[in-house]
Formats: C-alpha cells, structure tokens, sequence
C-alpha cells in the first residue's frame, strides 16, 4: 500500500467524529441526515467529514431516490490494519525479549557470588556501564 494512501486513511481516522461516523456506517448505509442525528454539529459539517472519509476511501456514496447515502469500505480499514499488524508482531517480539531478560534477572544464579555470601551480583552490563561513581 502506497504512503499517500495510508496517511489519507490515519488522516480521516485521526478524527474522532469520522470514526463515530464510520462505527455508525458498520450497523448499514445511511444518509447525512442519520449520520448528523448524535453530533451537536450541522449537516454541512457531516458533509464535510465525509468527503475526507471518501477521499481516504474508507466510504462511498450514492443516490437512492433523493437522499445520498454513505457505504462502509472496509477494504483500506484491512490495509491499514495489515499494516500496523507488522508494528504489532514487532512490539511482541520485544516485549516477550524483555520479558525473559526480566525473568533471569530475577532467577538468582546457582554458584554466583551473589547467592552464597549474600551480597549483590554486578550487572552484567558493568563494562559498559558510564553511571558515573561517587569520588570518581
């Protein structure tokens, strides 16, 4: 998926009121006037978040009769969630690292040091470590 494309849909998605708009568009098509009806805003307004809506391609519209009727498209929702599903794998990889780091952290050491005289291990990251020290 191009850049322009999902920055146009996190654009319309950045707003609260499109996002009412479009969990609203989930439950069937409806026109401005039943989109309007839970916003203390004007038609107009509704108007105009939905042209950033069609513009992200996340809506489409069409006449029936005389009223215009705006259509959930979920196909971008699934590519911006597709994208962000690969953040998604990436945080849990990191975090389930951090998580084992934490692990063996806490595990005392059999034979260390730190375990039969009490005291306290040193990190295992003291060669690198640059905390500068009292009288140094």
């Amino acid at each position: 998926m191009q850049v322009d494309t999902l920055d146009g849909i996190f654009g319309a998605l950045a707003d609260p009121t499109r996002r009412a708009i479009l969990a609203r568009l989930t439950e069937g098509d409806a026109n401005v006037a039943e989109l309007a009806a839970p916003f203390h805003v004007s038609q107009p307004a509704i108007s105009r978040h939905l042209k950033v809506l069609e513009q992200a391609g996340l809506i489409s519209r069409r006449r029936q009769a005389t009223a215009r009727l705006s259509h959930l498209e979920a196909e971008p929702l699934r590519a911006a969630s597709d994208w962000l599903a690969r953040y998604r794998q990436y945080w849990d990889e990191r975090f389930d690292q951090l998580d084992e780091l934490l692990e063996g952290m806490q595990r005392p050491a059999s034979g260390s040091p730190a375990s039969t005289t009490g005291g306290a291990r040193p990190s295992a990251d003291a060669a690198t470590d640059h905390t500068p020290r009292k009288g140094a």
